[in-house]
């Protein structure tokens, strides 16, 4: 493996704050084993799940947003309303690429993310995995 900055690993504790689920408008990339795993914790078919939840995007399908640019499964009094299923996307974060590029971008990240830069230190290959389950 080739040295990253992060050699000696970077702390994150998931606060389940919403921060990385709400605002600002962006794409929730799922595939079809993601698709097929919400329907069947929704209890929904396939294909009315993904007319209902889902749009197709650029790269792909993207689970839609409300207005305010939330995502369609994230309740504010709640929390993430599918987490025991949700997309490989939101498991992985914050380490995706784009997240853990430099320090500078970690920096940054950690100002958005109220658990990102804390508790427990997640070891680098852990977070080189994660970064190359999906690529942001």
């Amino acid at each position: 493996m080739n040295e990253v900055w992060y050699a000696d690993g970077l702390r994150f504790r998931c606060t389940r704050c919403g921060a990385c689920c709400t605002g600002e408008p962006g794409f929730v990339w799922v595939n079809d084993e993601e698709l097929a795993a919400l329907a069947e914790f929704r209890g929904e078919s396939l294909a009315e799940f993904t007319a209902r939840y889902t749009r197709l995007a650029h790269r792909g399908r993207t689970l839609r947003e409300k207005g305010d640019g939330d995502c369609v499964f994230y309740d504010r009094d709640a929390g993430c309303t599918v987490y025991p299923v949700r997309p490989r996307q939101c498991r992985t974060w914050p380490f995706w690429e784009s997240n853990v590029r430099t320090p500078e971008s970690w920096a940054h990240t950690c100002t958005l993310c109220p658990g990102a830069g804390q508790g427990d230190r997640i070891p680098a290959d852990e977070i080189t995995r994660r970064v190359g389950v999906i690529r942001l």
